[in-house]
């Protein structure tokens, strides 16, 4: 192993002497100036509450600061406080000057979500999504990290939107954290409302793998992303279930902070893909990391490799340099048959650097965002128009489209784009959940399990691999018509994904997995570690594109069609759920994926020791995290989840869940044709 790095600064919290002023660090990418939204008073409101971290004989010259960052930014970032005594990294757990491991595990996870290496905009906290946020500022850092330095394991670290509110005594079986981003009050939770509020610095917008510190890469969404374009071929284009995508081509958008996922699974599932990114520094980003193989910087360029590799079946993933509605409008120009198409640009953000409108440079596009964002707002929509018409005439053409979940068809719509079907109110292109991953994955309890080597060792993540794959290998021959496929698709999943380089940042891995083969895993994971097959704790999570802790209803909860797809009971029900059974740490968001008020997400971490402490509570706490969720899909009336619960309901005596009556059709038509 290499030569420790000193980390014992972490445990100093804010410096007892002023650091010097720091000059922006320009290699790394930046986020946009956002958004000034505050009058004279809402500055000085946001100037009096950035002081409060320090001390009074400090202020004249940080107010001063603070304020020009406030006017030329749009928020206060205190980049003078960044520390820059180590690089920013997950380093290995044992490295951490902390008194208990789980606070060392969780000073471990934050700094993997501020790597550059990982982060989109990592100098502005910004880890993806455009405005994911670990933290509003780096005092808010400091803190954090001094707090879990020094916490023992009966305290709880609160932490308000990136605020840590302090270190409260607690029990060895709660939390160590309790995060919530952006918990504001309905009436109070529009974008104007956001804007005001992060900019005085009083709630952020945590995505939610990014402010519940739970992020491992682009890698997070590749496996997710690989099941969807196959499986979309499979029920629109008649792929036959053994093939891959060979000779078929795939077009989308965004190489930001996850949207690398989209090229790497286009070429694990065989396709010809190109992926148009505006910010030339994100996609020189991903090319460099290896997750898109080439870049043109020339349209015609990128669909002549694209078609060439097509009709030679060659896998390949092309970066274009370039506003995605060029790309489209082109193809359409050109006549271009193109299989399937998507878009993950960040549209839960459109008018703060998420959606880069067409007909601007990127550099054009960022000056006007901040100069003048009302036409910039006018921009987006226009551009959103034009991107819509030119994928309907692709699609009238043969080209099956779907919505990411990206919020691409919501914004689209309220653009003014051709996006709705004949009712005018549904959308003309389903969302990816709505056929693909809600029946096919959430019903059935399978989604993103998600784990971290906190050794920071290769081959403990090897050896995480391979028990994955014994544990999996086990359950297929066990396994009943219900989830056998997924068993079988996940299986073959982890045991190539050492091949595919997917690894940026901490080493981690993703699986989808139900609840039984994630506590079977889990256990699995906790007993290697007791007997030193693996050197150091593990770290278990997930993403928001799961079964049970996201409320979103143009995502997660798209296939719930019972009208409380608008409602946040499960996510919140999740949250504290999972802090009563065990985590290590719980989030609770509004946002995440599809923008702020759009979705309330609720999140975990779950540090595995060796313990028998450790197996109790990953049995009772994974059990609940994805059950709860399956539930609640059965009473929506979800018939794979109902023999999902039913199943859980056999293996379990200790659960009970209500199942719902089923009303046939022709009894409601017939009583409402009566009654008229």
């Amino acid at each position: 192993m290499c030569m420790v790095v000193d980390l014992s600064s972490l445990s100093v919290g804010i410096p007892s002497e002023l650091p010097p002023p720091a000059e922006l660090d320009l290699s790394v990418d930046h986020a946009p100036s956002r958004r000034h939204i505050l009058d004279e008073e809402g500055e000085r409101l946001a100037v009096r509450n950035a002081l409060r971290y320090f001390p009074e004989s400090w202020h004249y010259e940080l107010a001063q600061e603070f304020l020009n960052e406030l006017r030329e930014f749009g928020r206060i970032y205190m980049h003078r406080f960044r520390p820059t005594e180590f690089p920013m990294k997950a380093y290995p757990i044992d490295w951490y000057p902390a008194k208990s491991k789980h606070a060392a595990a969780i000073m471990l996870m934050i700094q993997n979500n501020l790597d550059p290496a990982v982060a989109q905009f990592p100098h502005e906290l910004i880890t993806y999504g455009g405005n994911g946020a670990v933290f509003q500022n780096w005092a808010q850092y400091r803190i954090v990290m001094k707090h879990l330095s020094e916490m023992n394991d009966e305290q709880t670290l609160v932490m308000y939107s990136g605020h840590p509110l302090g270190l409260f005594p607690s029990t060895n079986n709660s939390p160590r954290v309790v995060v919530t981003n952006g918990m504001v009050i309905p009436n109070y939770s529009t974008k104007d409302d956001y804007d005001r509020m992060n900019a005085l610095g009083v709630s952020q917008y945590g995505q939610m793998t990014a402010g519940s510190y739970m992020y491992i890469g682009p890698q997070g969404i590749v496996h997710g992303t690989t099941i969807t374009v196959m499986n979309a071929a499979r029920l629109y284009l008649d792929l036959p279930a053994e093939s891959d995508l060979s000779g078929m081509r795939f077009v989308t958008s965004g190489l930001g902070g996850m949207s690398g996922a989209q090229a790497k699974a286009a070429v694990i599932a065989g396709a010809a893909c190109i992926v148009a990114e505006s910010n030339p520094i994100a996609a020189e980003k991903r090319c460099s990391q290896g997750w898109v193989d080439v870049l043109h910087y020339d349209v015609d360029q990128a669909i002549d490799e694209m078609v060439i590799a097509s009709d030679s079946k060659q896998a390949i993933s092309i970066g274009y340099v370039g506003n995605i509605v060029d790309l489209w409008e082109r193809l359409v120009d050109r006549e271009v048959e193109v299989h399937l198409g998507s878009d993950q640009t960040s549209l839960h953000n459109p008018f703060q650097g998420g959606y880069f409108p067409a007909g601007l440079t990127f550099e054009e596009s960022t000056e006007m965002l901040s100069s003048n964002p009302n036409k910039f707002r006018e921009e987006v929509e226009s551009s959103l128009r034009r991107h819509v018409a030119a994928v309907n005439t692709l699609c009238a053409n043969g080209m099956f489209f779907w919505d990411y979940g990206n919020a691409f068809l919501l914004e689209a719509g309220r653009a003014g784009a051709d996006v709705f079907s004949s009712d005018g109110i549904s959308f003309r292109y389903p969302s990816y959940v709505e056929d693909i991953m809600g029946p096919l994955c959430f019903d059935l309890g399978f989604g993103p399990f998600r784990w971290v080597v906190t050794s920071g060792l290769e081959e403990d993540l090897r050896e995480t691999d391979s028990i994955a794959a014994e544990v999996l290998s086990s359950m297929l021959d066990e396994s009943d018509s219900l989830t056998m496929q997924q068993i079988a698709d996940n299986l073959h999943w982890i045991k190539k994904a050492d091949d595919h380089g997917l690894v940026v940042g901490s080493k981690a891995r993703i699986l989808y997995a139900d609840d039984e083969g994630r506590r079977r895993i889990a256990k699995a994971f906790n007993e290697a570690i007791r007997l030193g097959r693996i050197s150091a704790p593990v770290v278990l999570g997930r993403d928001h594109h799961d079964v049970s802790g996201t409320d979103s209803p143009y995502r997660e909860t798209a296939n719930i069609r019972d009208g409380s797809q608008f409602t946040a009971d499960m996510s919140v029900h999740n949250f504290v759920g999972d802090a009563m059974r065990g985590a290590t740490w719980v989030s609770l968001h509004n946002g995440g994926g599809v923008g702020w008020g759009e979705v309330i997400n609720g999140g975990f971490g779950l540090v595995l020791d060796g313990s028998d402490a450790a197996e109790h509570r990953l049995e009772q706490m994974l059990h609940w995290d994805v059950n709860n969720g399956i539930a609640r899909r059965a009473w929506a009336r979800n018939s794979p989840a109902q023999d999902a619960i039913t199943r859980a309901m056999e293996n379990n005596p200790q659960l009970r869940v209500n199942l719902p009556s089923h009303v046939a059709d022709e009894l409601i038509d017939e009583i409402f044709e009566g009654m008229s």
